[in-house]
């Protein structure tokens, strides 16, 4: 029997989202779907650092920590990809790669000595006035660049810093799909795939609908903020957000894009790979200085890398995708308090990196 009408219309959901009743739907599916509308969908977030983050170990070598890059930085924004990279380096990633416009590179190299920068990349009006075999002929030349370096990274951070240029954006594309095939993890910047979904649909992308970068590839990690989330509900689903069924919703959205994760961030991080639906509620700080968000990608993308290297010897059996936005969402937020605490209004981002490293050792102390 069930507990309540807010169950039953959870229940209503998930049934829908799996195509609807069916004499075909097994008992055990059934069962799958009471239990989900029943239980807390909060993670274990500390349990998941605990278990997945890396242990220092004098008998490893270089880059076996992590190997991260940032795809990310043009003319205007060249703090977004340093704070994505640097996040990686000090909760501690080995190497960590900017891969940025030619006019980006000197200010982030500028930022830290610790970055591997590379200007590789073009904007439009450094290529305005070519032919279109000119610009081919580049594209080649910076995915040739891209594709030296690919299988040495563990993950790629995609968007920080990226803006809107159409020439640009249409490399970073086949950057990402470079890296599909080289079975690379990619987290993807939730305003860099609202910009992919506009420009798709402007016809000046090379692919006819950008989500299919990312459809089908279980690598894959999307973070929309509550507004970029609302437009790809919007774009996928066809429906509008409702705070009522969120996991459900967020769980189907998951699964409809191929069994992607997102990391819905809000009051409350969710996260979905279209199978489970989890959040993470620990406080952070009322302070939302800009930027946060680019320190989630970059911690994302080494306790992903973590994760995912641990393999099976984790005891959890969730996606090596849902265990690094678990444990980068908390370790965000807790870094974020601590911050908050000796900063108050004044915190800004910079001030939340210097904590990444402080807050990680609290709950996995390096020896």
């Amino acid at each position: 029997m069930l507990a309540s009408s807010a169950v039953f219309r959870r229940q209503q959901f998930l049934i829908r989202s799996l195509g609807g009743y069916s004499d075909h739907i097994d008992s055990r599916r059934m069962q799958d779907i009471r239990s989900m509308s029943g239980t807390t969908f909060e993670a274990d977030a500390e349990n998941v650092m605990r278990e997945i983050t890396s242990v220092l170990d004098p008998s490893k070598h270089k880059g076996q920590a992590g190997k991260i890059a940032v795809i990310g930085g043009c003319r205007e924004y060249t703090g977004a990809p340093y704070f994505a990279a640097i996040s990686a380096l000090k909760i501690g990633a080995d190497l960590s790669h900017v891969f940025c416009t030619k006019d980006a590179a000197p200010v982030i190299k500028s930022y830290s000595p610790e970055l591997i920068v590379h200007p590789i990349l073009e904007e439009s009006y450094n290529i305005s006035g070519l032919e279109d075999e000119e610009r081919r002929c580049i594209s080649s030349k910076i995915l040739a660049e891209v594709d030296k370096w690919m299988e040495r990274f563990d993950c790629l951070v995609v968007g920080p810093g990226l803006g809107r240029d159409p020439y640009l954006l249409e490399c970073v594309s086949e950057i990402m799909k470079h890296a599909r095939q080289s079975n690379v993890p990619i987290v993807i910047d939730g305003t860099s795939i609202t910009y992919l979904m506009d420009i798709a649909q402007d016809g000046l992308f090379l692919v006819t609908n950008s989500i299919a970068l990312v459809s089908g590839y279980p690598l894959a990690v999307l973070t929309p903020n509550v507004n970029e989330y609302k437009r790809l509900v919007q774009k996928v689903l066809n429906c509008e957000v409702n705070d009522r069924d969120a996991p459900e919703l967020l769980q189907s959205l998951a699964k409809q894009i191929g069994g992607v994760t997102i990391l819905q961030k809000g009051k409350s991080d969710l996260i979905s790979d279209g199978e489970i639906a989890k959040s993470v509620s620990i406080y952070g700080s009322p302070r939302r200085c800009g930027g946060q968000g680019d320190i989630l990608s970059g911690s994302v993308a080494v306790f992903l890398s973590w994760a995912r290297a641990k393999g099976k010897a984790t005891t959890s059996q969730m996606n090596p995708t849902v265990l690094g936005c678990i444990a980068g969402s908390a370790l965000l937020r807790k870094a974020a308090s601590l911050a908050f605490k000796d900063k108050k209004r004044s915190t800004l981002t910079t001030d939340i990196i210097e904590c990444l490293g402080r807050s990680l050792e609290d709950i996995c102390p390096a020896c």
